[in-house]
C-alpha cells in the first residue's frame, strides 16, 4: 500500500529540510499484515520567495520525495488541493497532511492512520486537546478554536474537539472524492464539512453510507509569530464564513 504524505510549503526554508528528514527518519506505518507501507512525501511549494522552491527541488532528488512547484502564492488550501491531486495521480491508498513547519510530529502518523488501516475509519482527524503533549501558547487562539469547532459541530452534527487541527488523514475512497476549493486556512472547516456530507458505497449491503470519521490525539509544538506562525485573526473570521458556507449551502 502507498501512503502519500502531503506537505504544503510556503516560505519555510529555515526548517524545511529538517521537517522532510524527520518524516523520512520516522518508520512508516505498517499494514494490517505487518508489512511497512510504501511512502512518498509530496512537497507543494506555494510560490515561496525565500528559496523554499529550490530546496523542494533539491529534496525531491531523494527516494520517496516528490515536489510540485506553484509559480504564485495561492494559499494553503490550493497547495493541499495540488498535493491531493498528485496523490491521486500516484494512485495512493492513503494520504495524510503534514505541515512543513515542525509543529506536528510525523511520529504520530502510525497512530493517526491505524483506524483506517484496520478498517474502522475512512478518515481520521487529529486533536491537540485530548491527551497528548502540546506547547502552551495563545489563550485567545484556543478560545477562537473552541468556538469555531463548536459551530462546525452544530452544523455538521459531528463531535470533534479540534476541527482546525492540521493533521488529517484519508483512506482511498475519501481520497478519490475529496475536493478542496478554499484557498487559505479555510480548508480545515471545508474538509470537515465535506466529510460530514460525503457518502461512500456501502459494500456490505449496497446503497451508500456515511463516512466513518475517527479522532485521535496528536502532539503539538506550536510556533509563535516571531518563529514564523502565519495564521491570524482574519483567518478566524474567514473560517467562520467557510463553516457557514460549506455546511449550509
Amino acid at each position: 500500500m502507498l501512503l502519500a504524505v502531503l506537505m504544503p510549503v510556503y516560505n519555510e526554508a529555515p526548517v524545511l529540510r529538517a521537517s522532510v528528514e524527520r518524516v523520512l527518519r520516522t518508520p512508516p506505518p505498517v499494514d494490517s499484515d505487518g508489512s511497512p507501507l510504501s511512502r512518498v512525501v509530496t512537497l507543494v511549494d506555494d510560490g515561496s520567495t525565500d528559496g523554499s522552491a529550490e530546496l523542494c527541488r533539491e529534496l525531491a532528488e531523494a527516494d520517496g520525495v516528490a515536489c510540485v512547484i506553484r509559480d504564485t502564492n495561492g494559499g494553503k488550501g490550493r497547495a493541499v488541493a495540488d498535493a491531493l491531486a498528485h496523490a491521486n495521480e500516484l494512485d495512493a491508498d492513503l494520504a495524510i497532511i503534514q505541515d512543513a513547519d515542525l509543529e506536528y510530529d510525523p511520529a504520530d502518523h502510525a497512530k493517526v492512520l491505524a483506524p483506517i488501516l484496520d478498517g474502522r475509519a475512512d478518515a481520521v482527524i487529529g486533536s491537540r486537546f485530548i491527551g497528548e503533549t502540546h506547547r502552551v501558547l495563545y489563550y485567545w487562539h484556543s478560545v477562537a478554536n473552541r468556538a469555531l469547532t463548536q459551530l462546525s459541530n452544530m452544523l455538521s452534527n459531528l463531535n470533534l474537539t479540534d476541527m482546525e487541527c492540521g493533521t488529517k488523514a484519508f483512506g482511498k475512497p475519501v481520497l478519490d472524492r475529496l475536493r478542496i476549493t478554499e484557498k487559505r486556512f479555510g480548508l480545515e472547516p471545508e474538509i470537515v464539512a465535506r466529510l460530514a456530507r460525503m457518502r461512500l458505497p456501502d459494500e456490505s449491503g449496497g446503497g451508500v453510507r456515511h463516512v466513518r470519521i475517527y479522532e485521535t490525539p496528536v502532539s503539538y509544538a506550536g510556533r509563535t509569530y516571531a518563529e514564523g506562525k502565519k495564521i491570524g485573526w482574519r483567518d478566524g473570521v474567514e473560517a467562520l464564513r467557510c463553516i457557514l458556507q460549506h455546511n449550509l449551502l
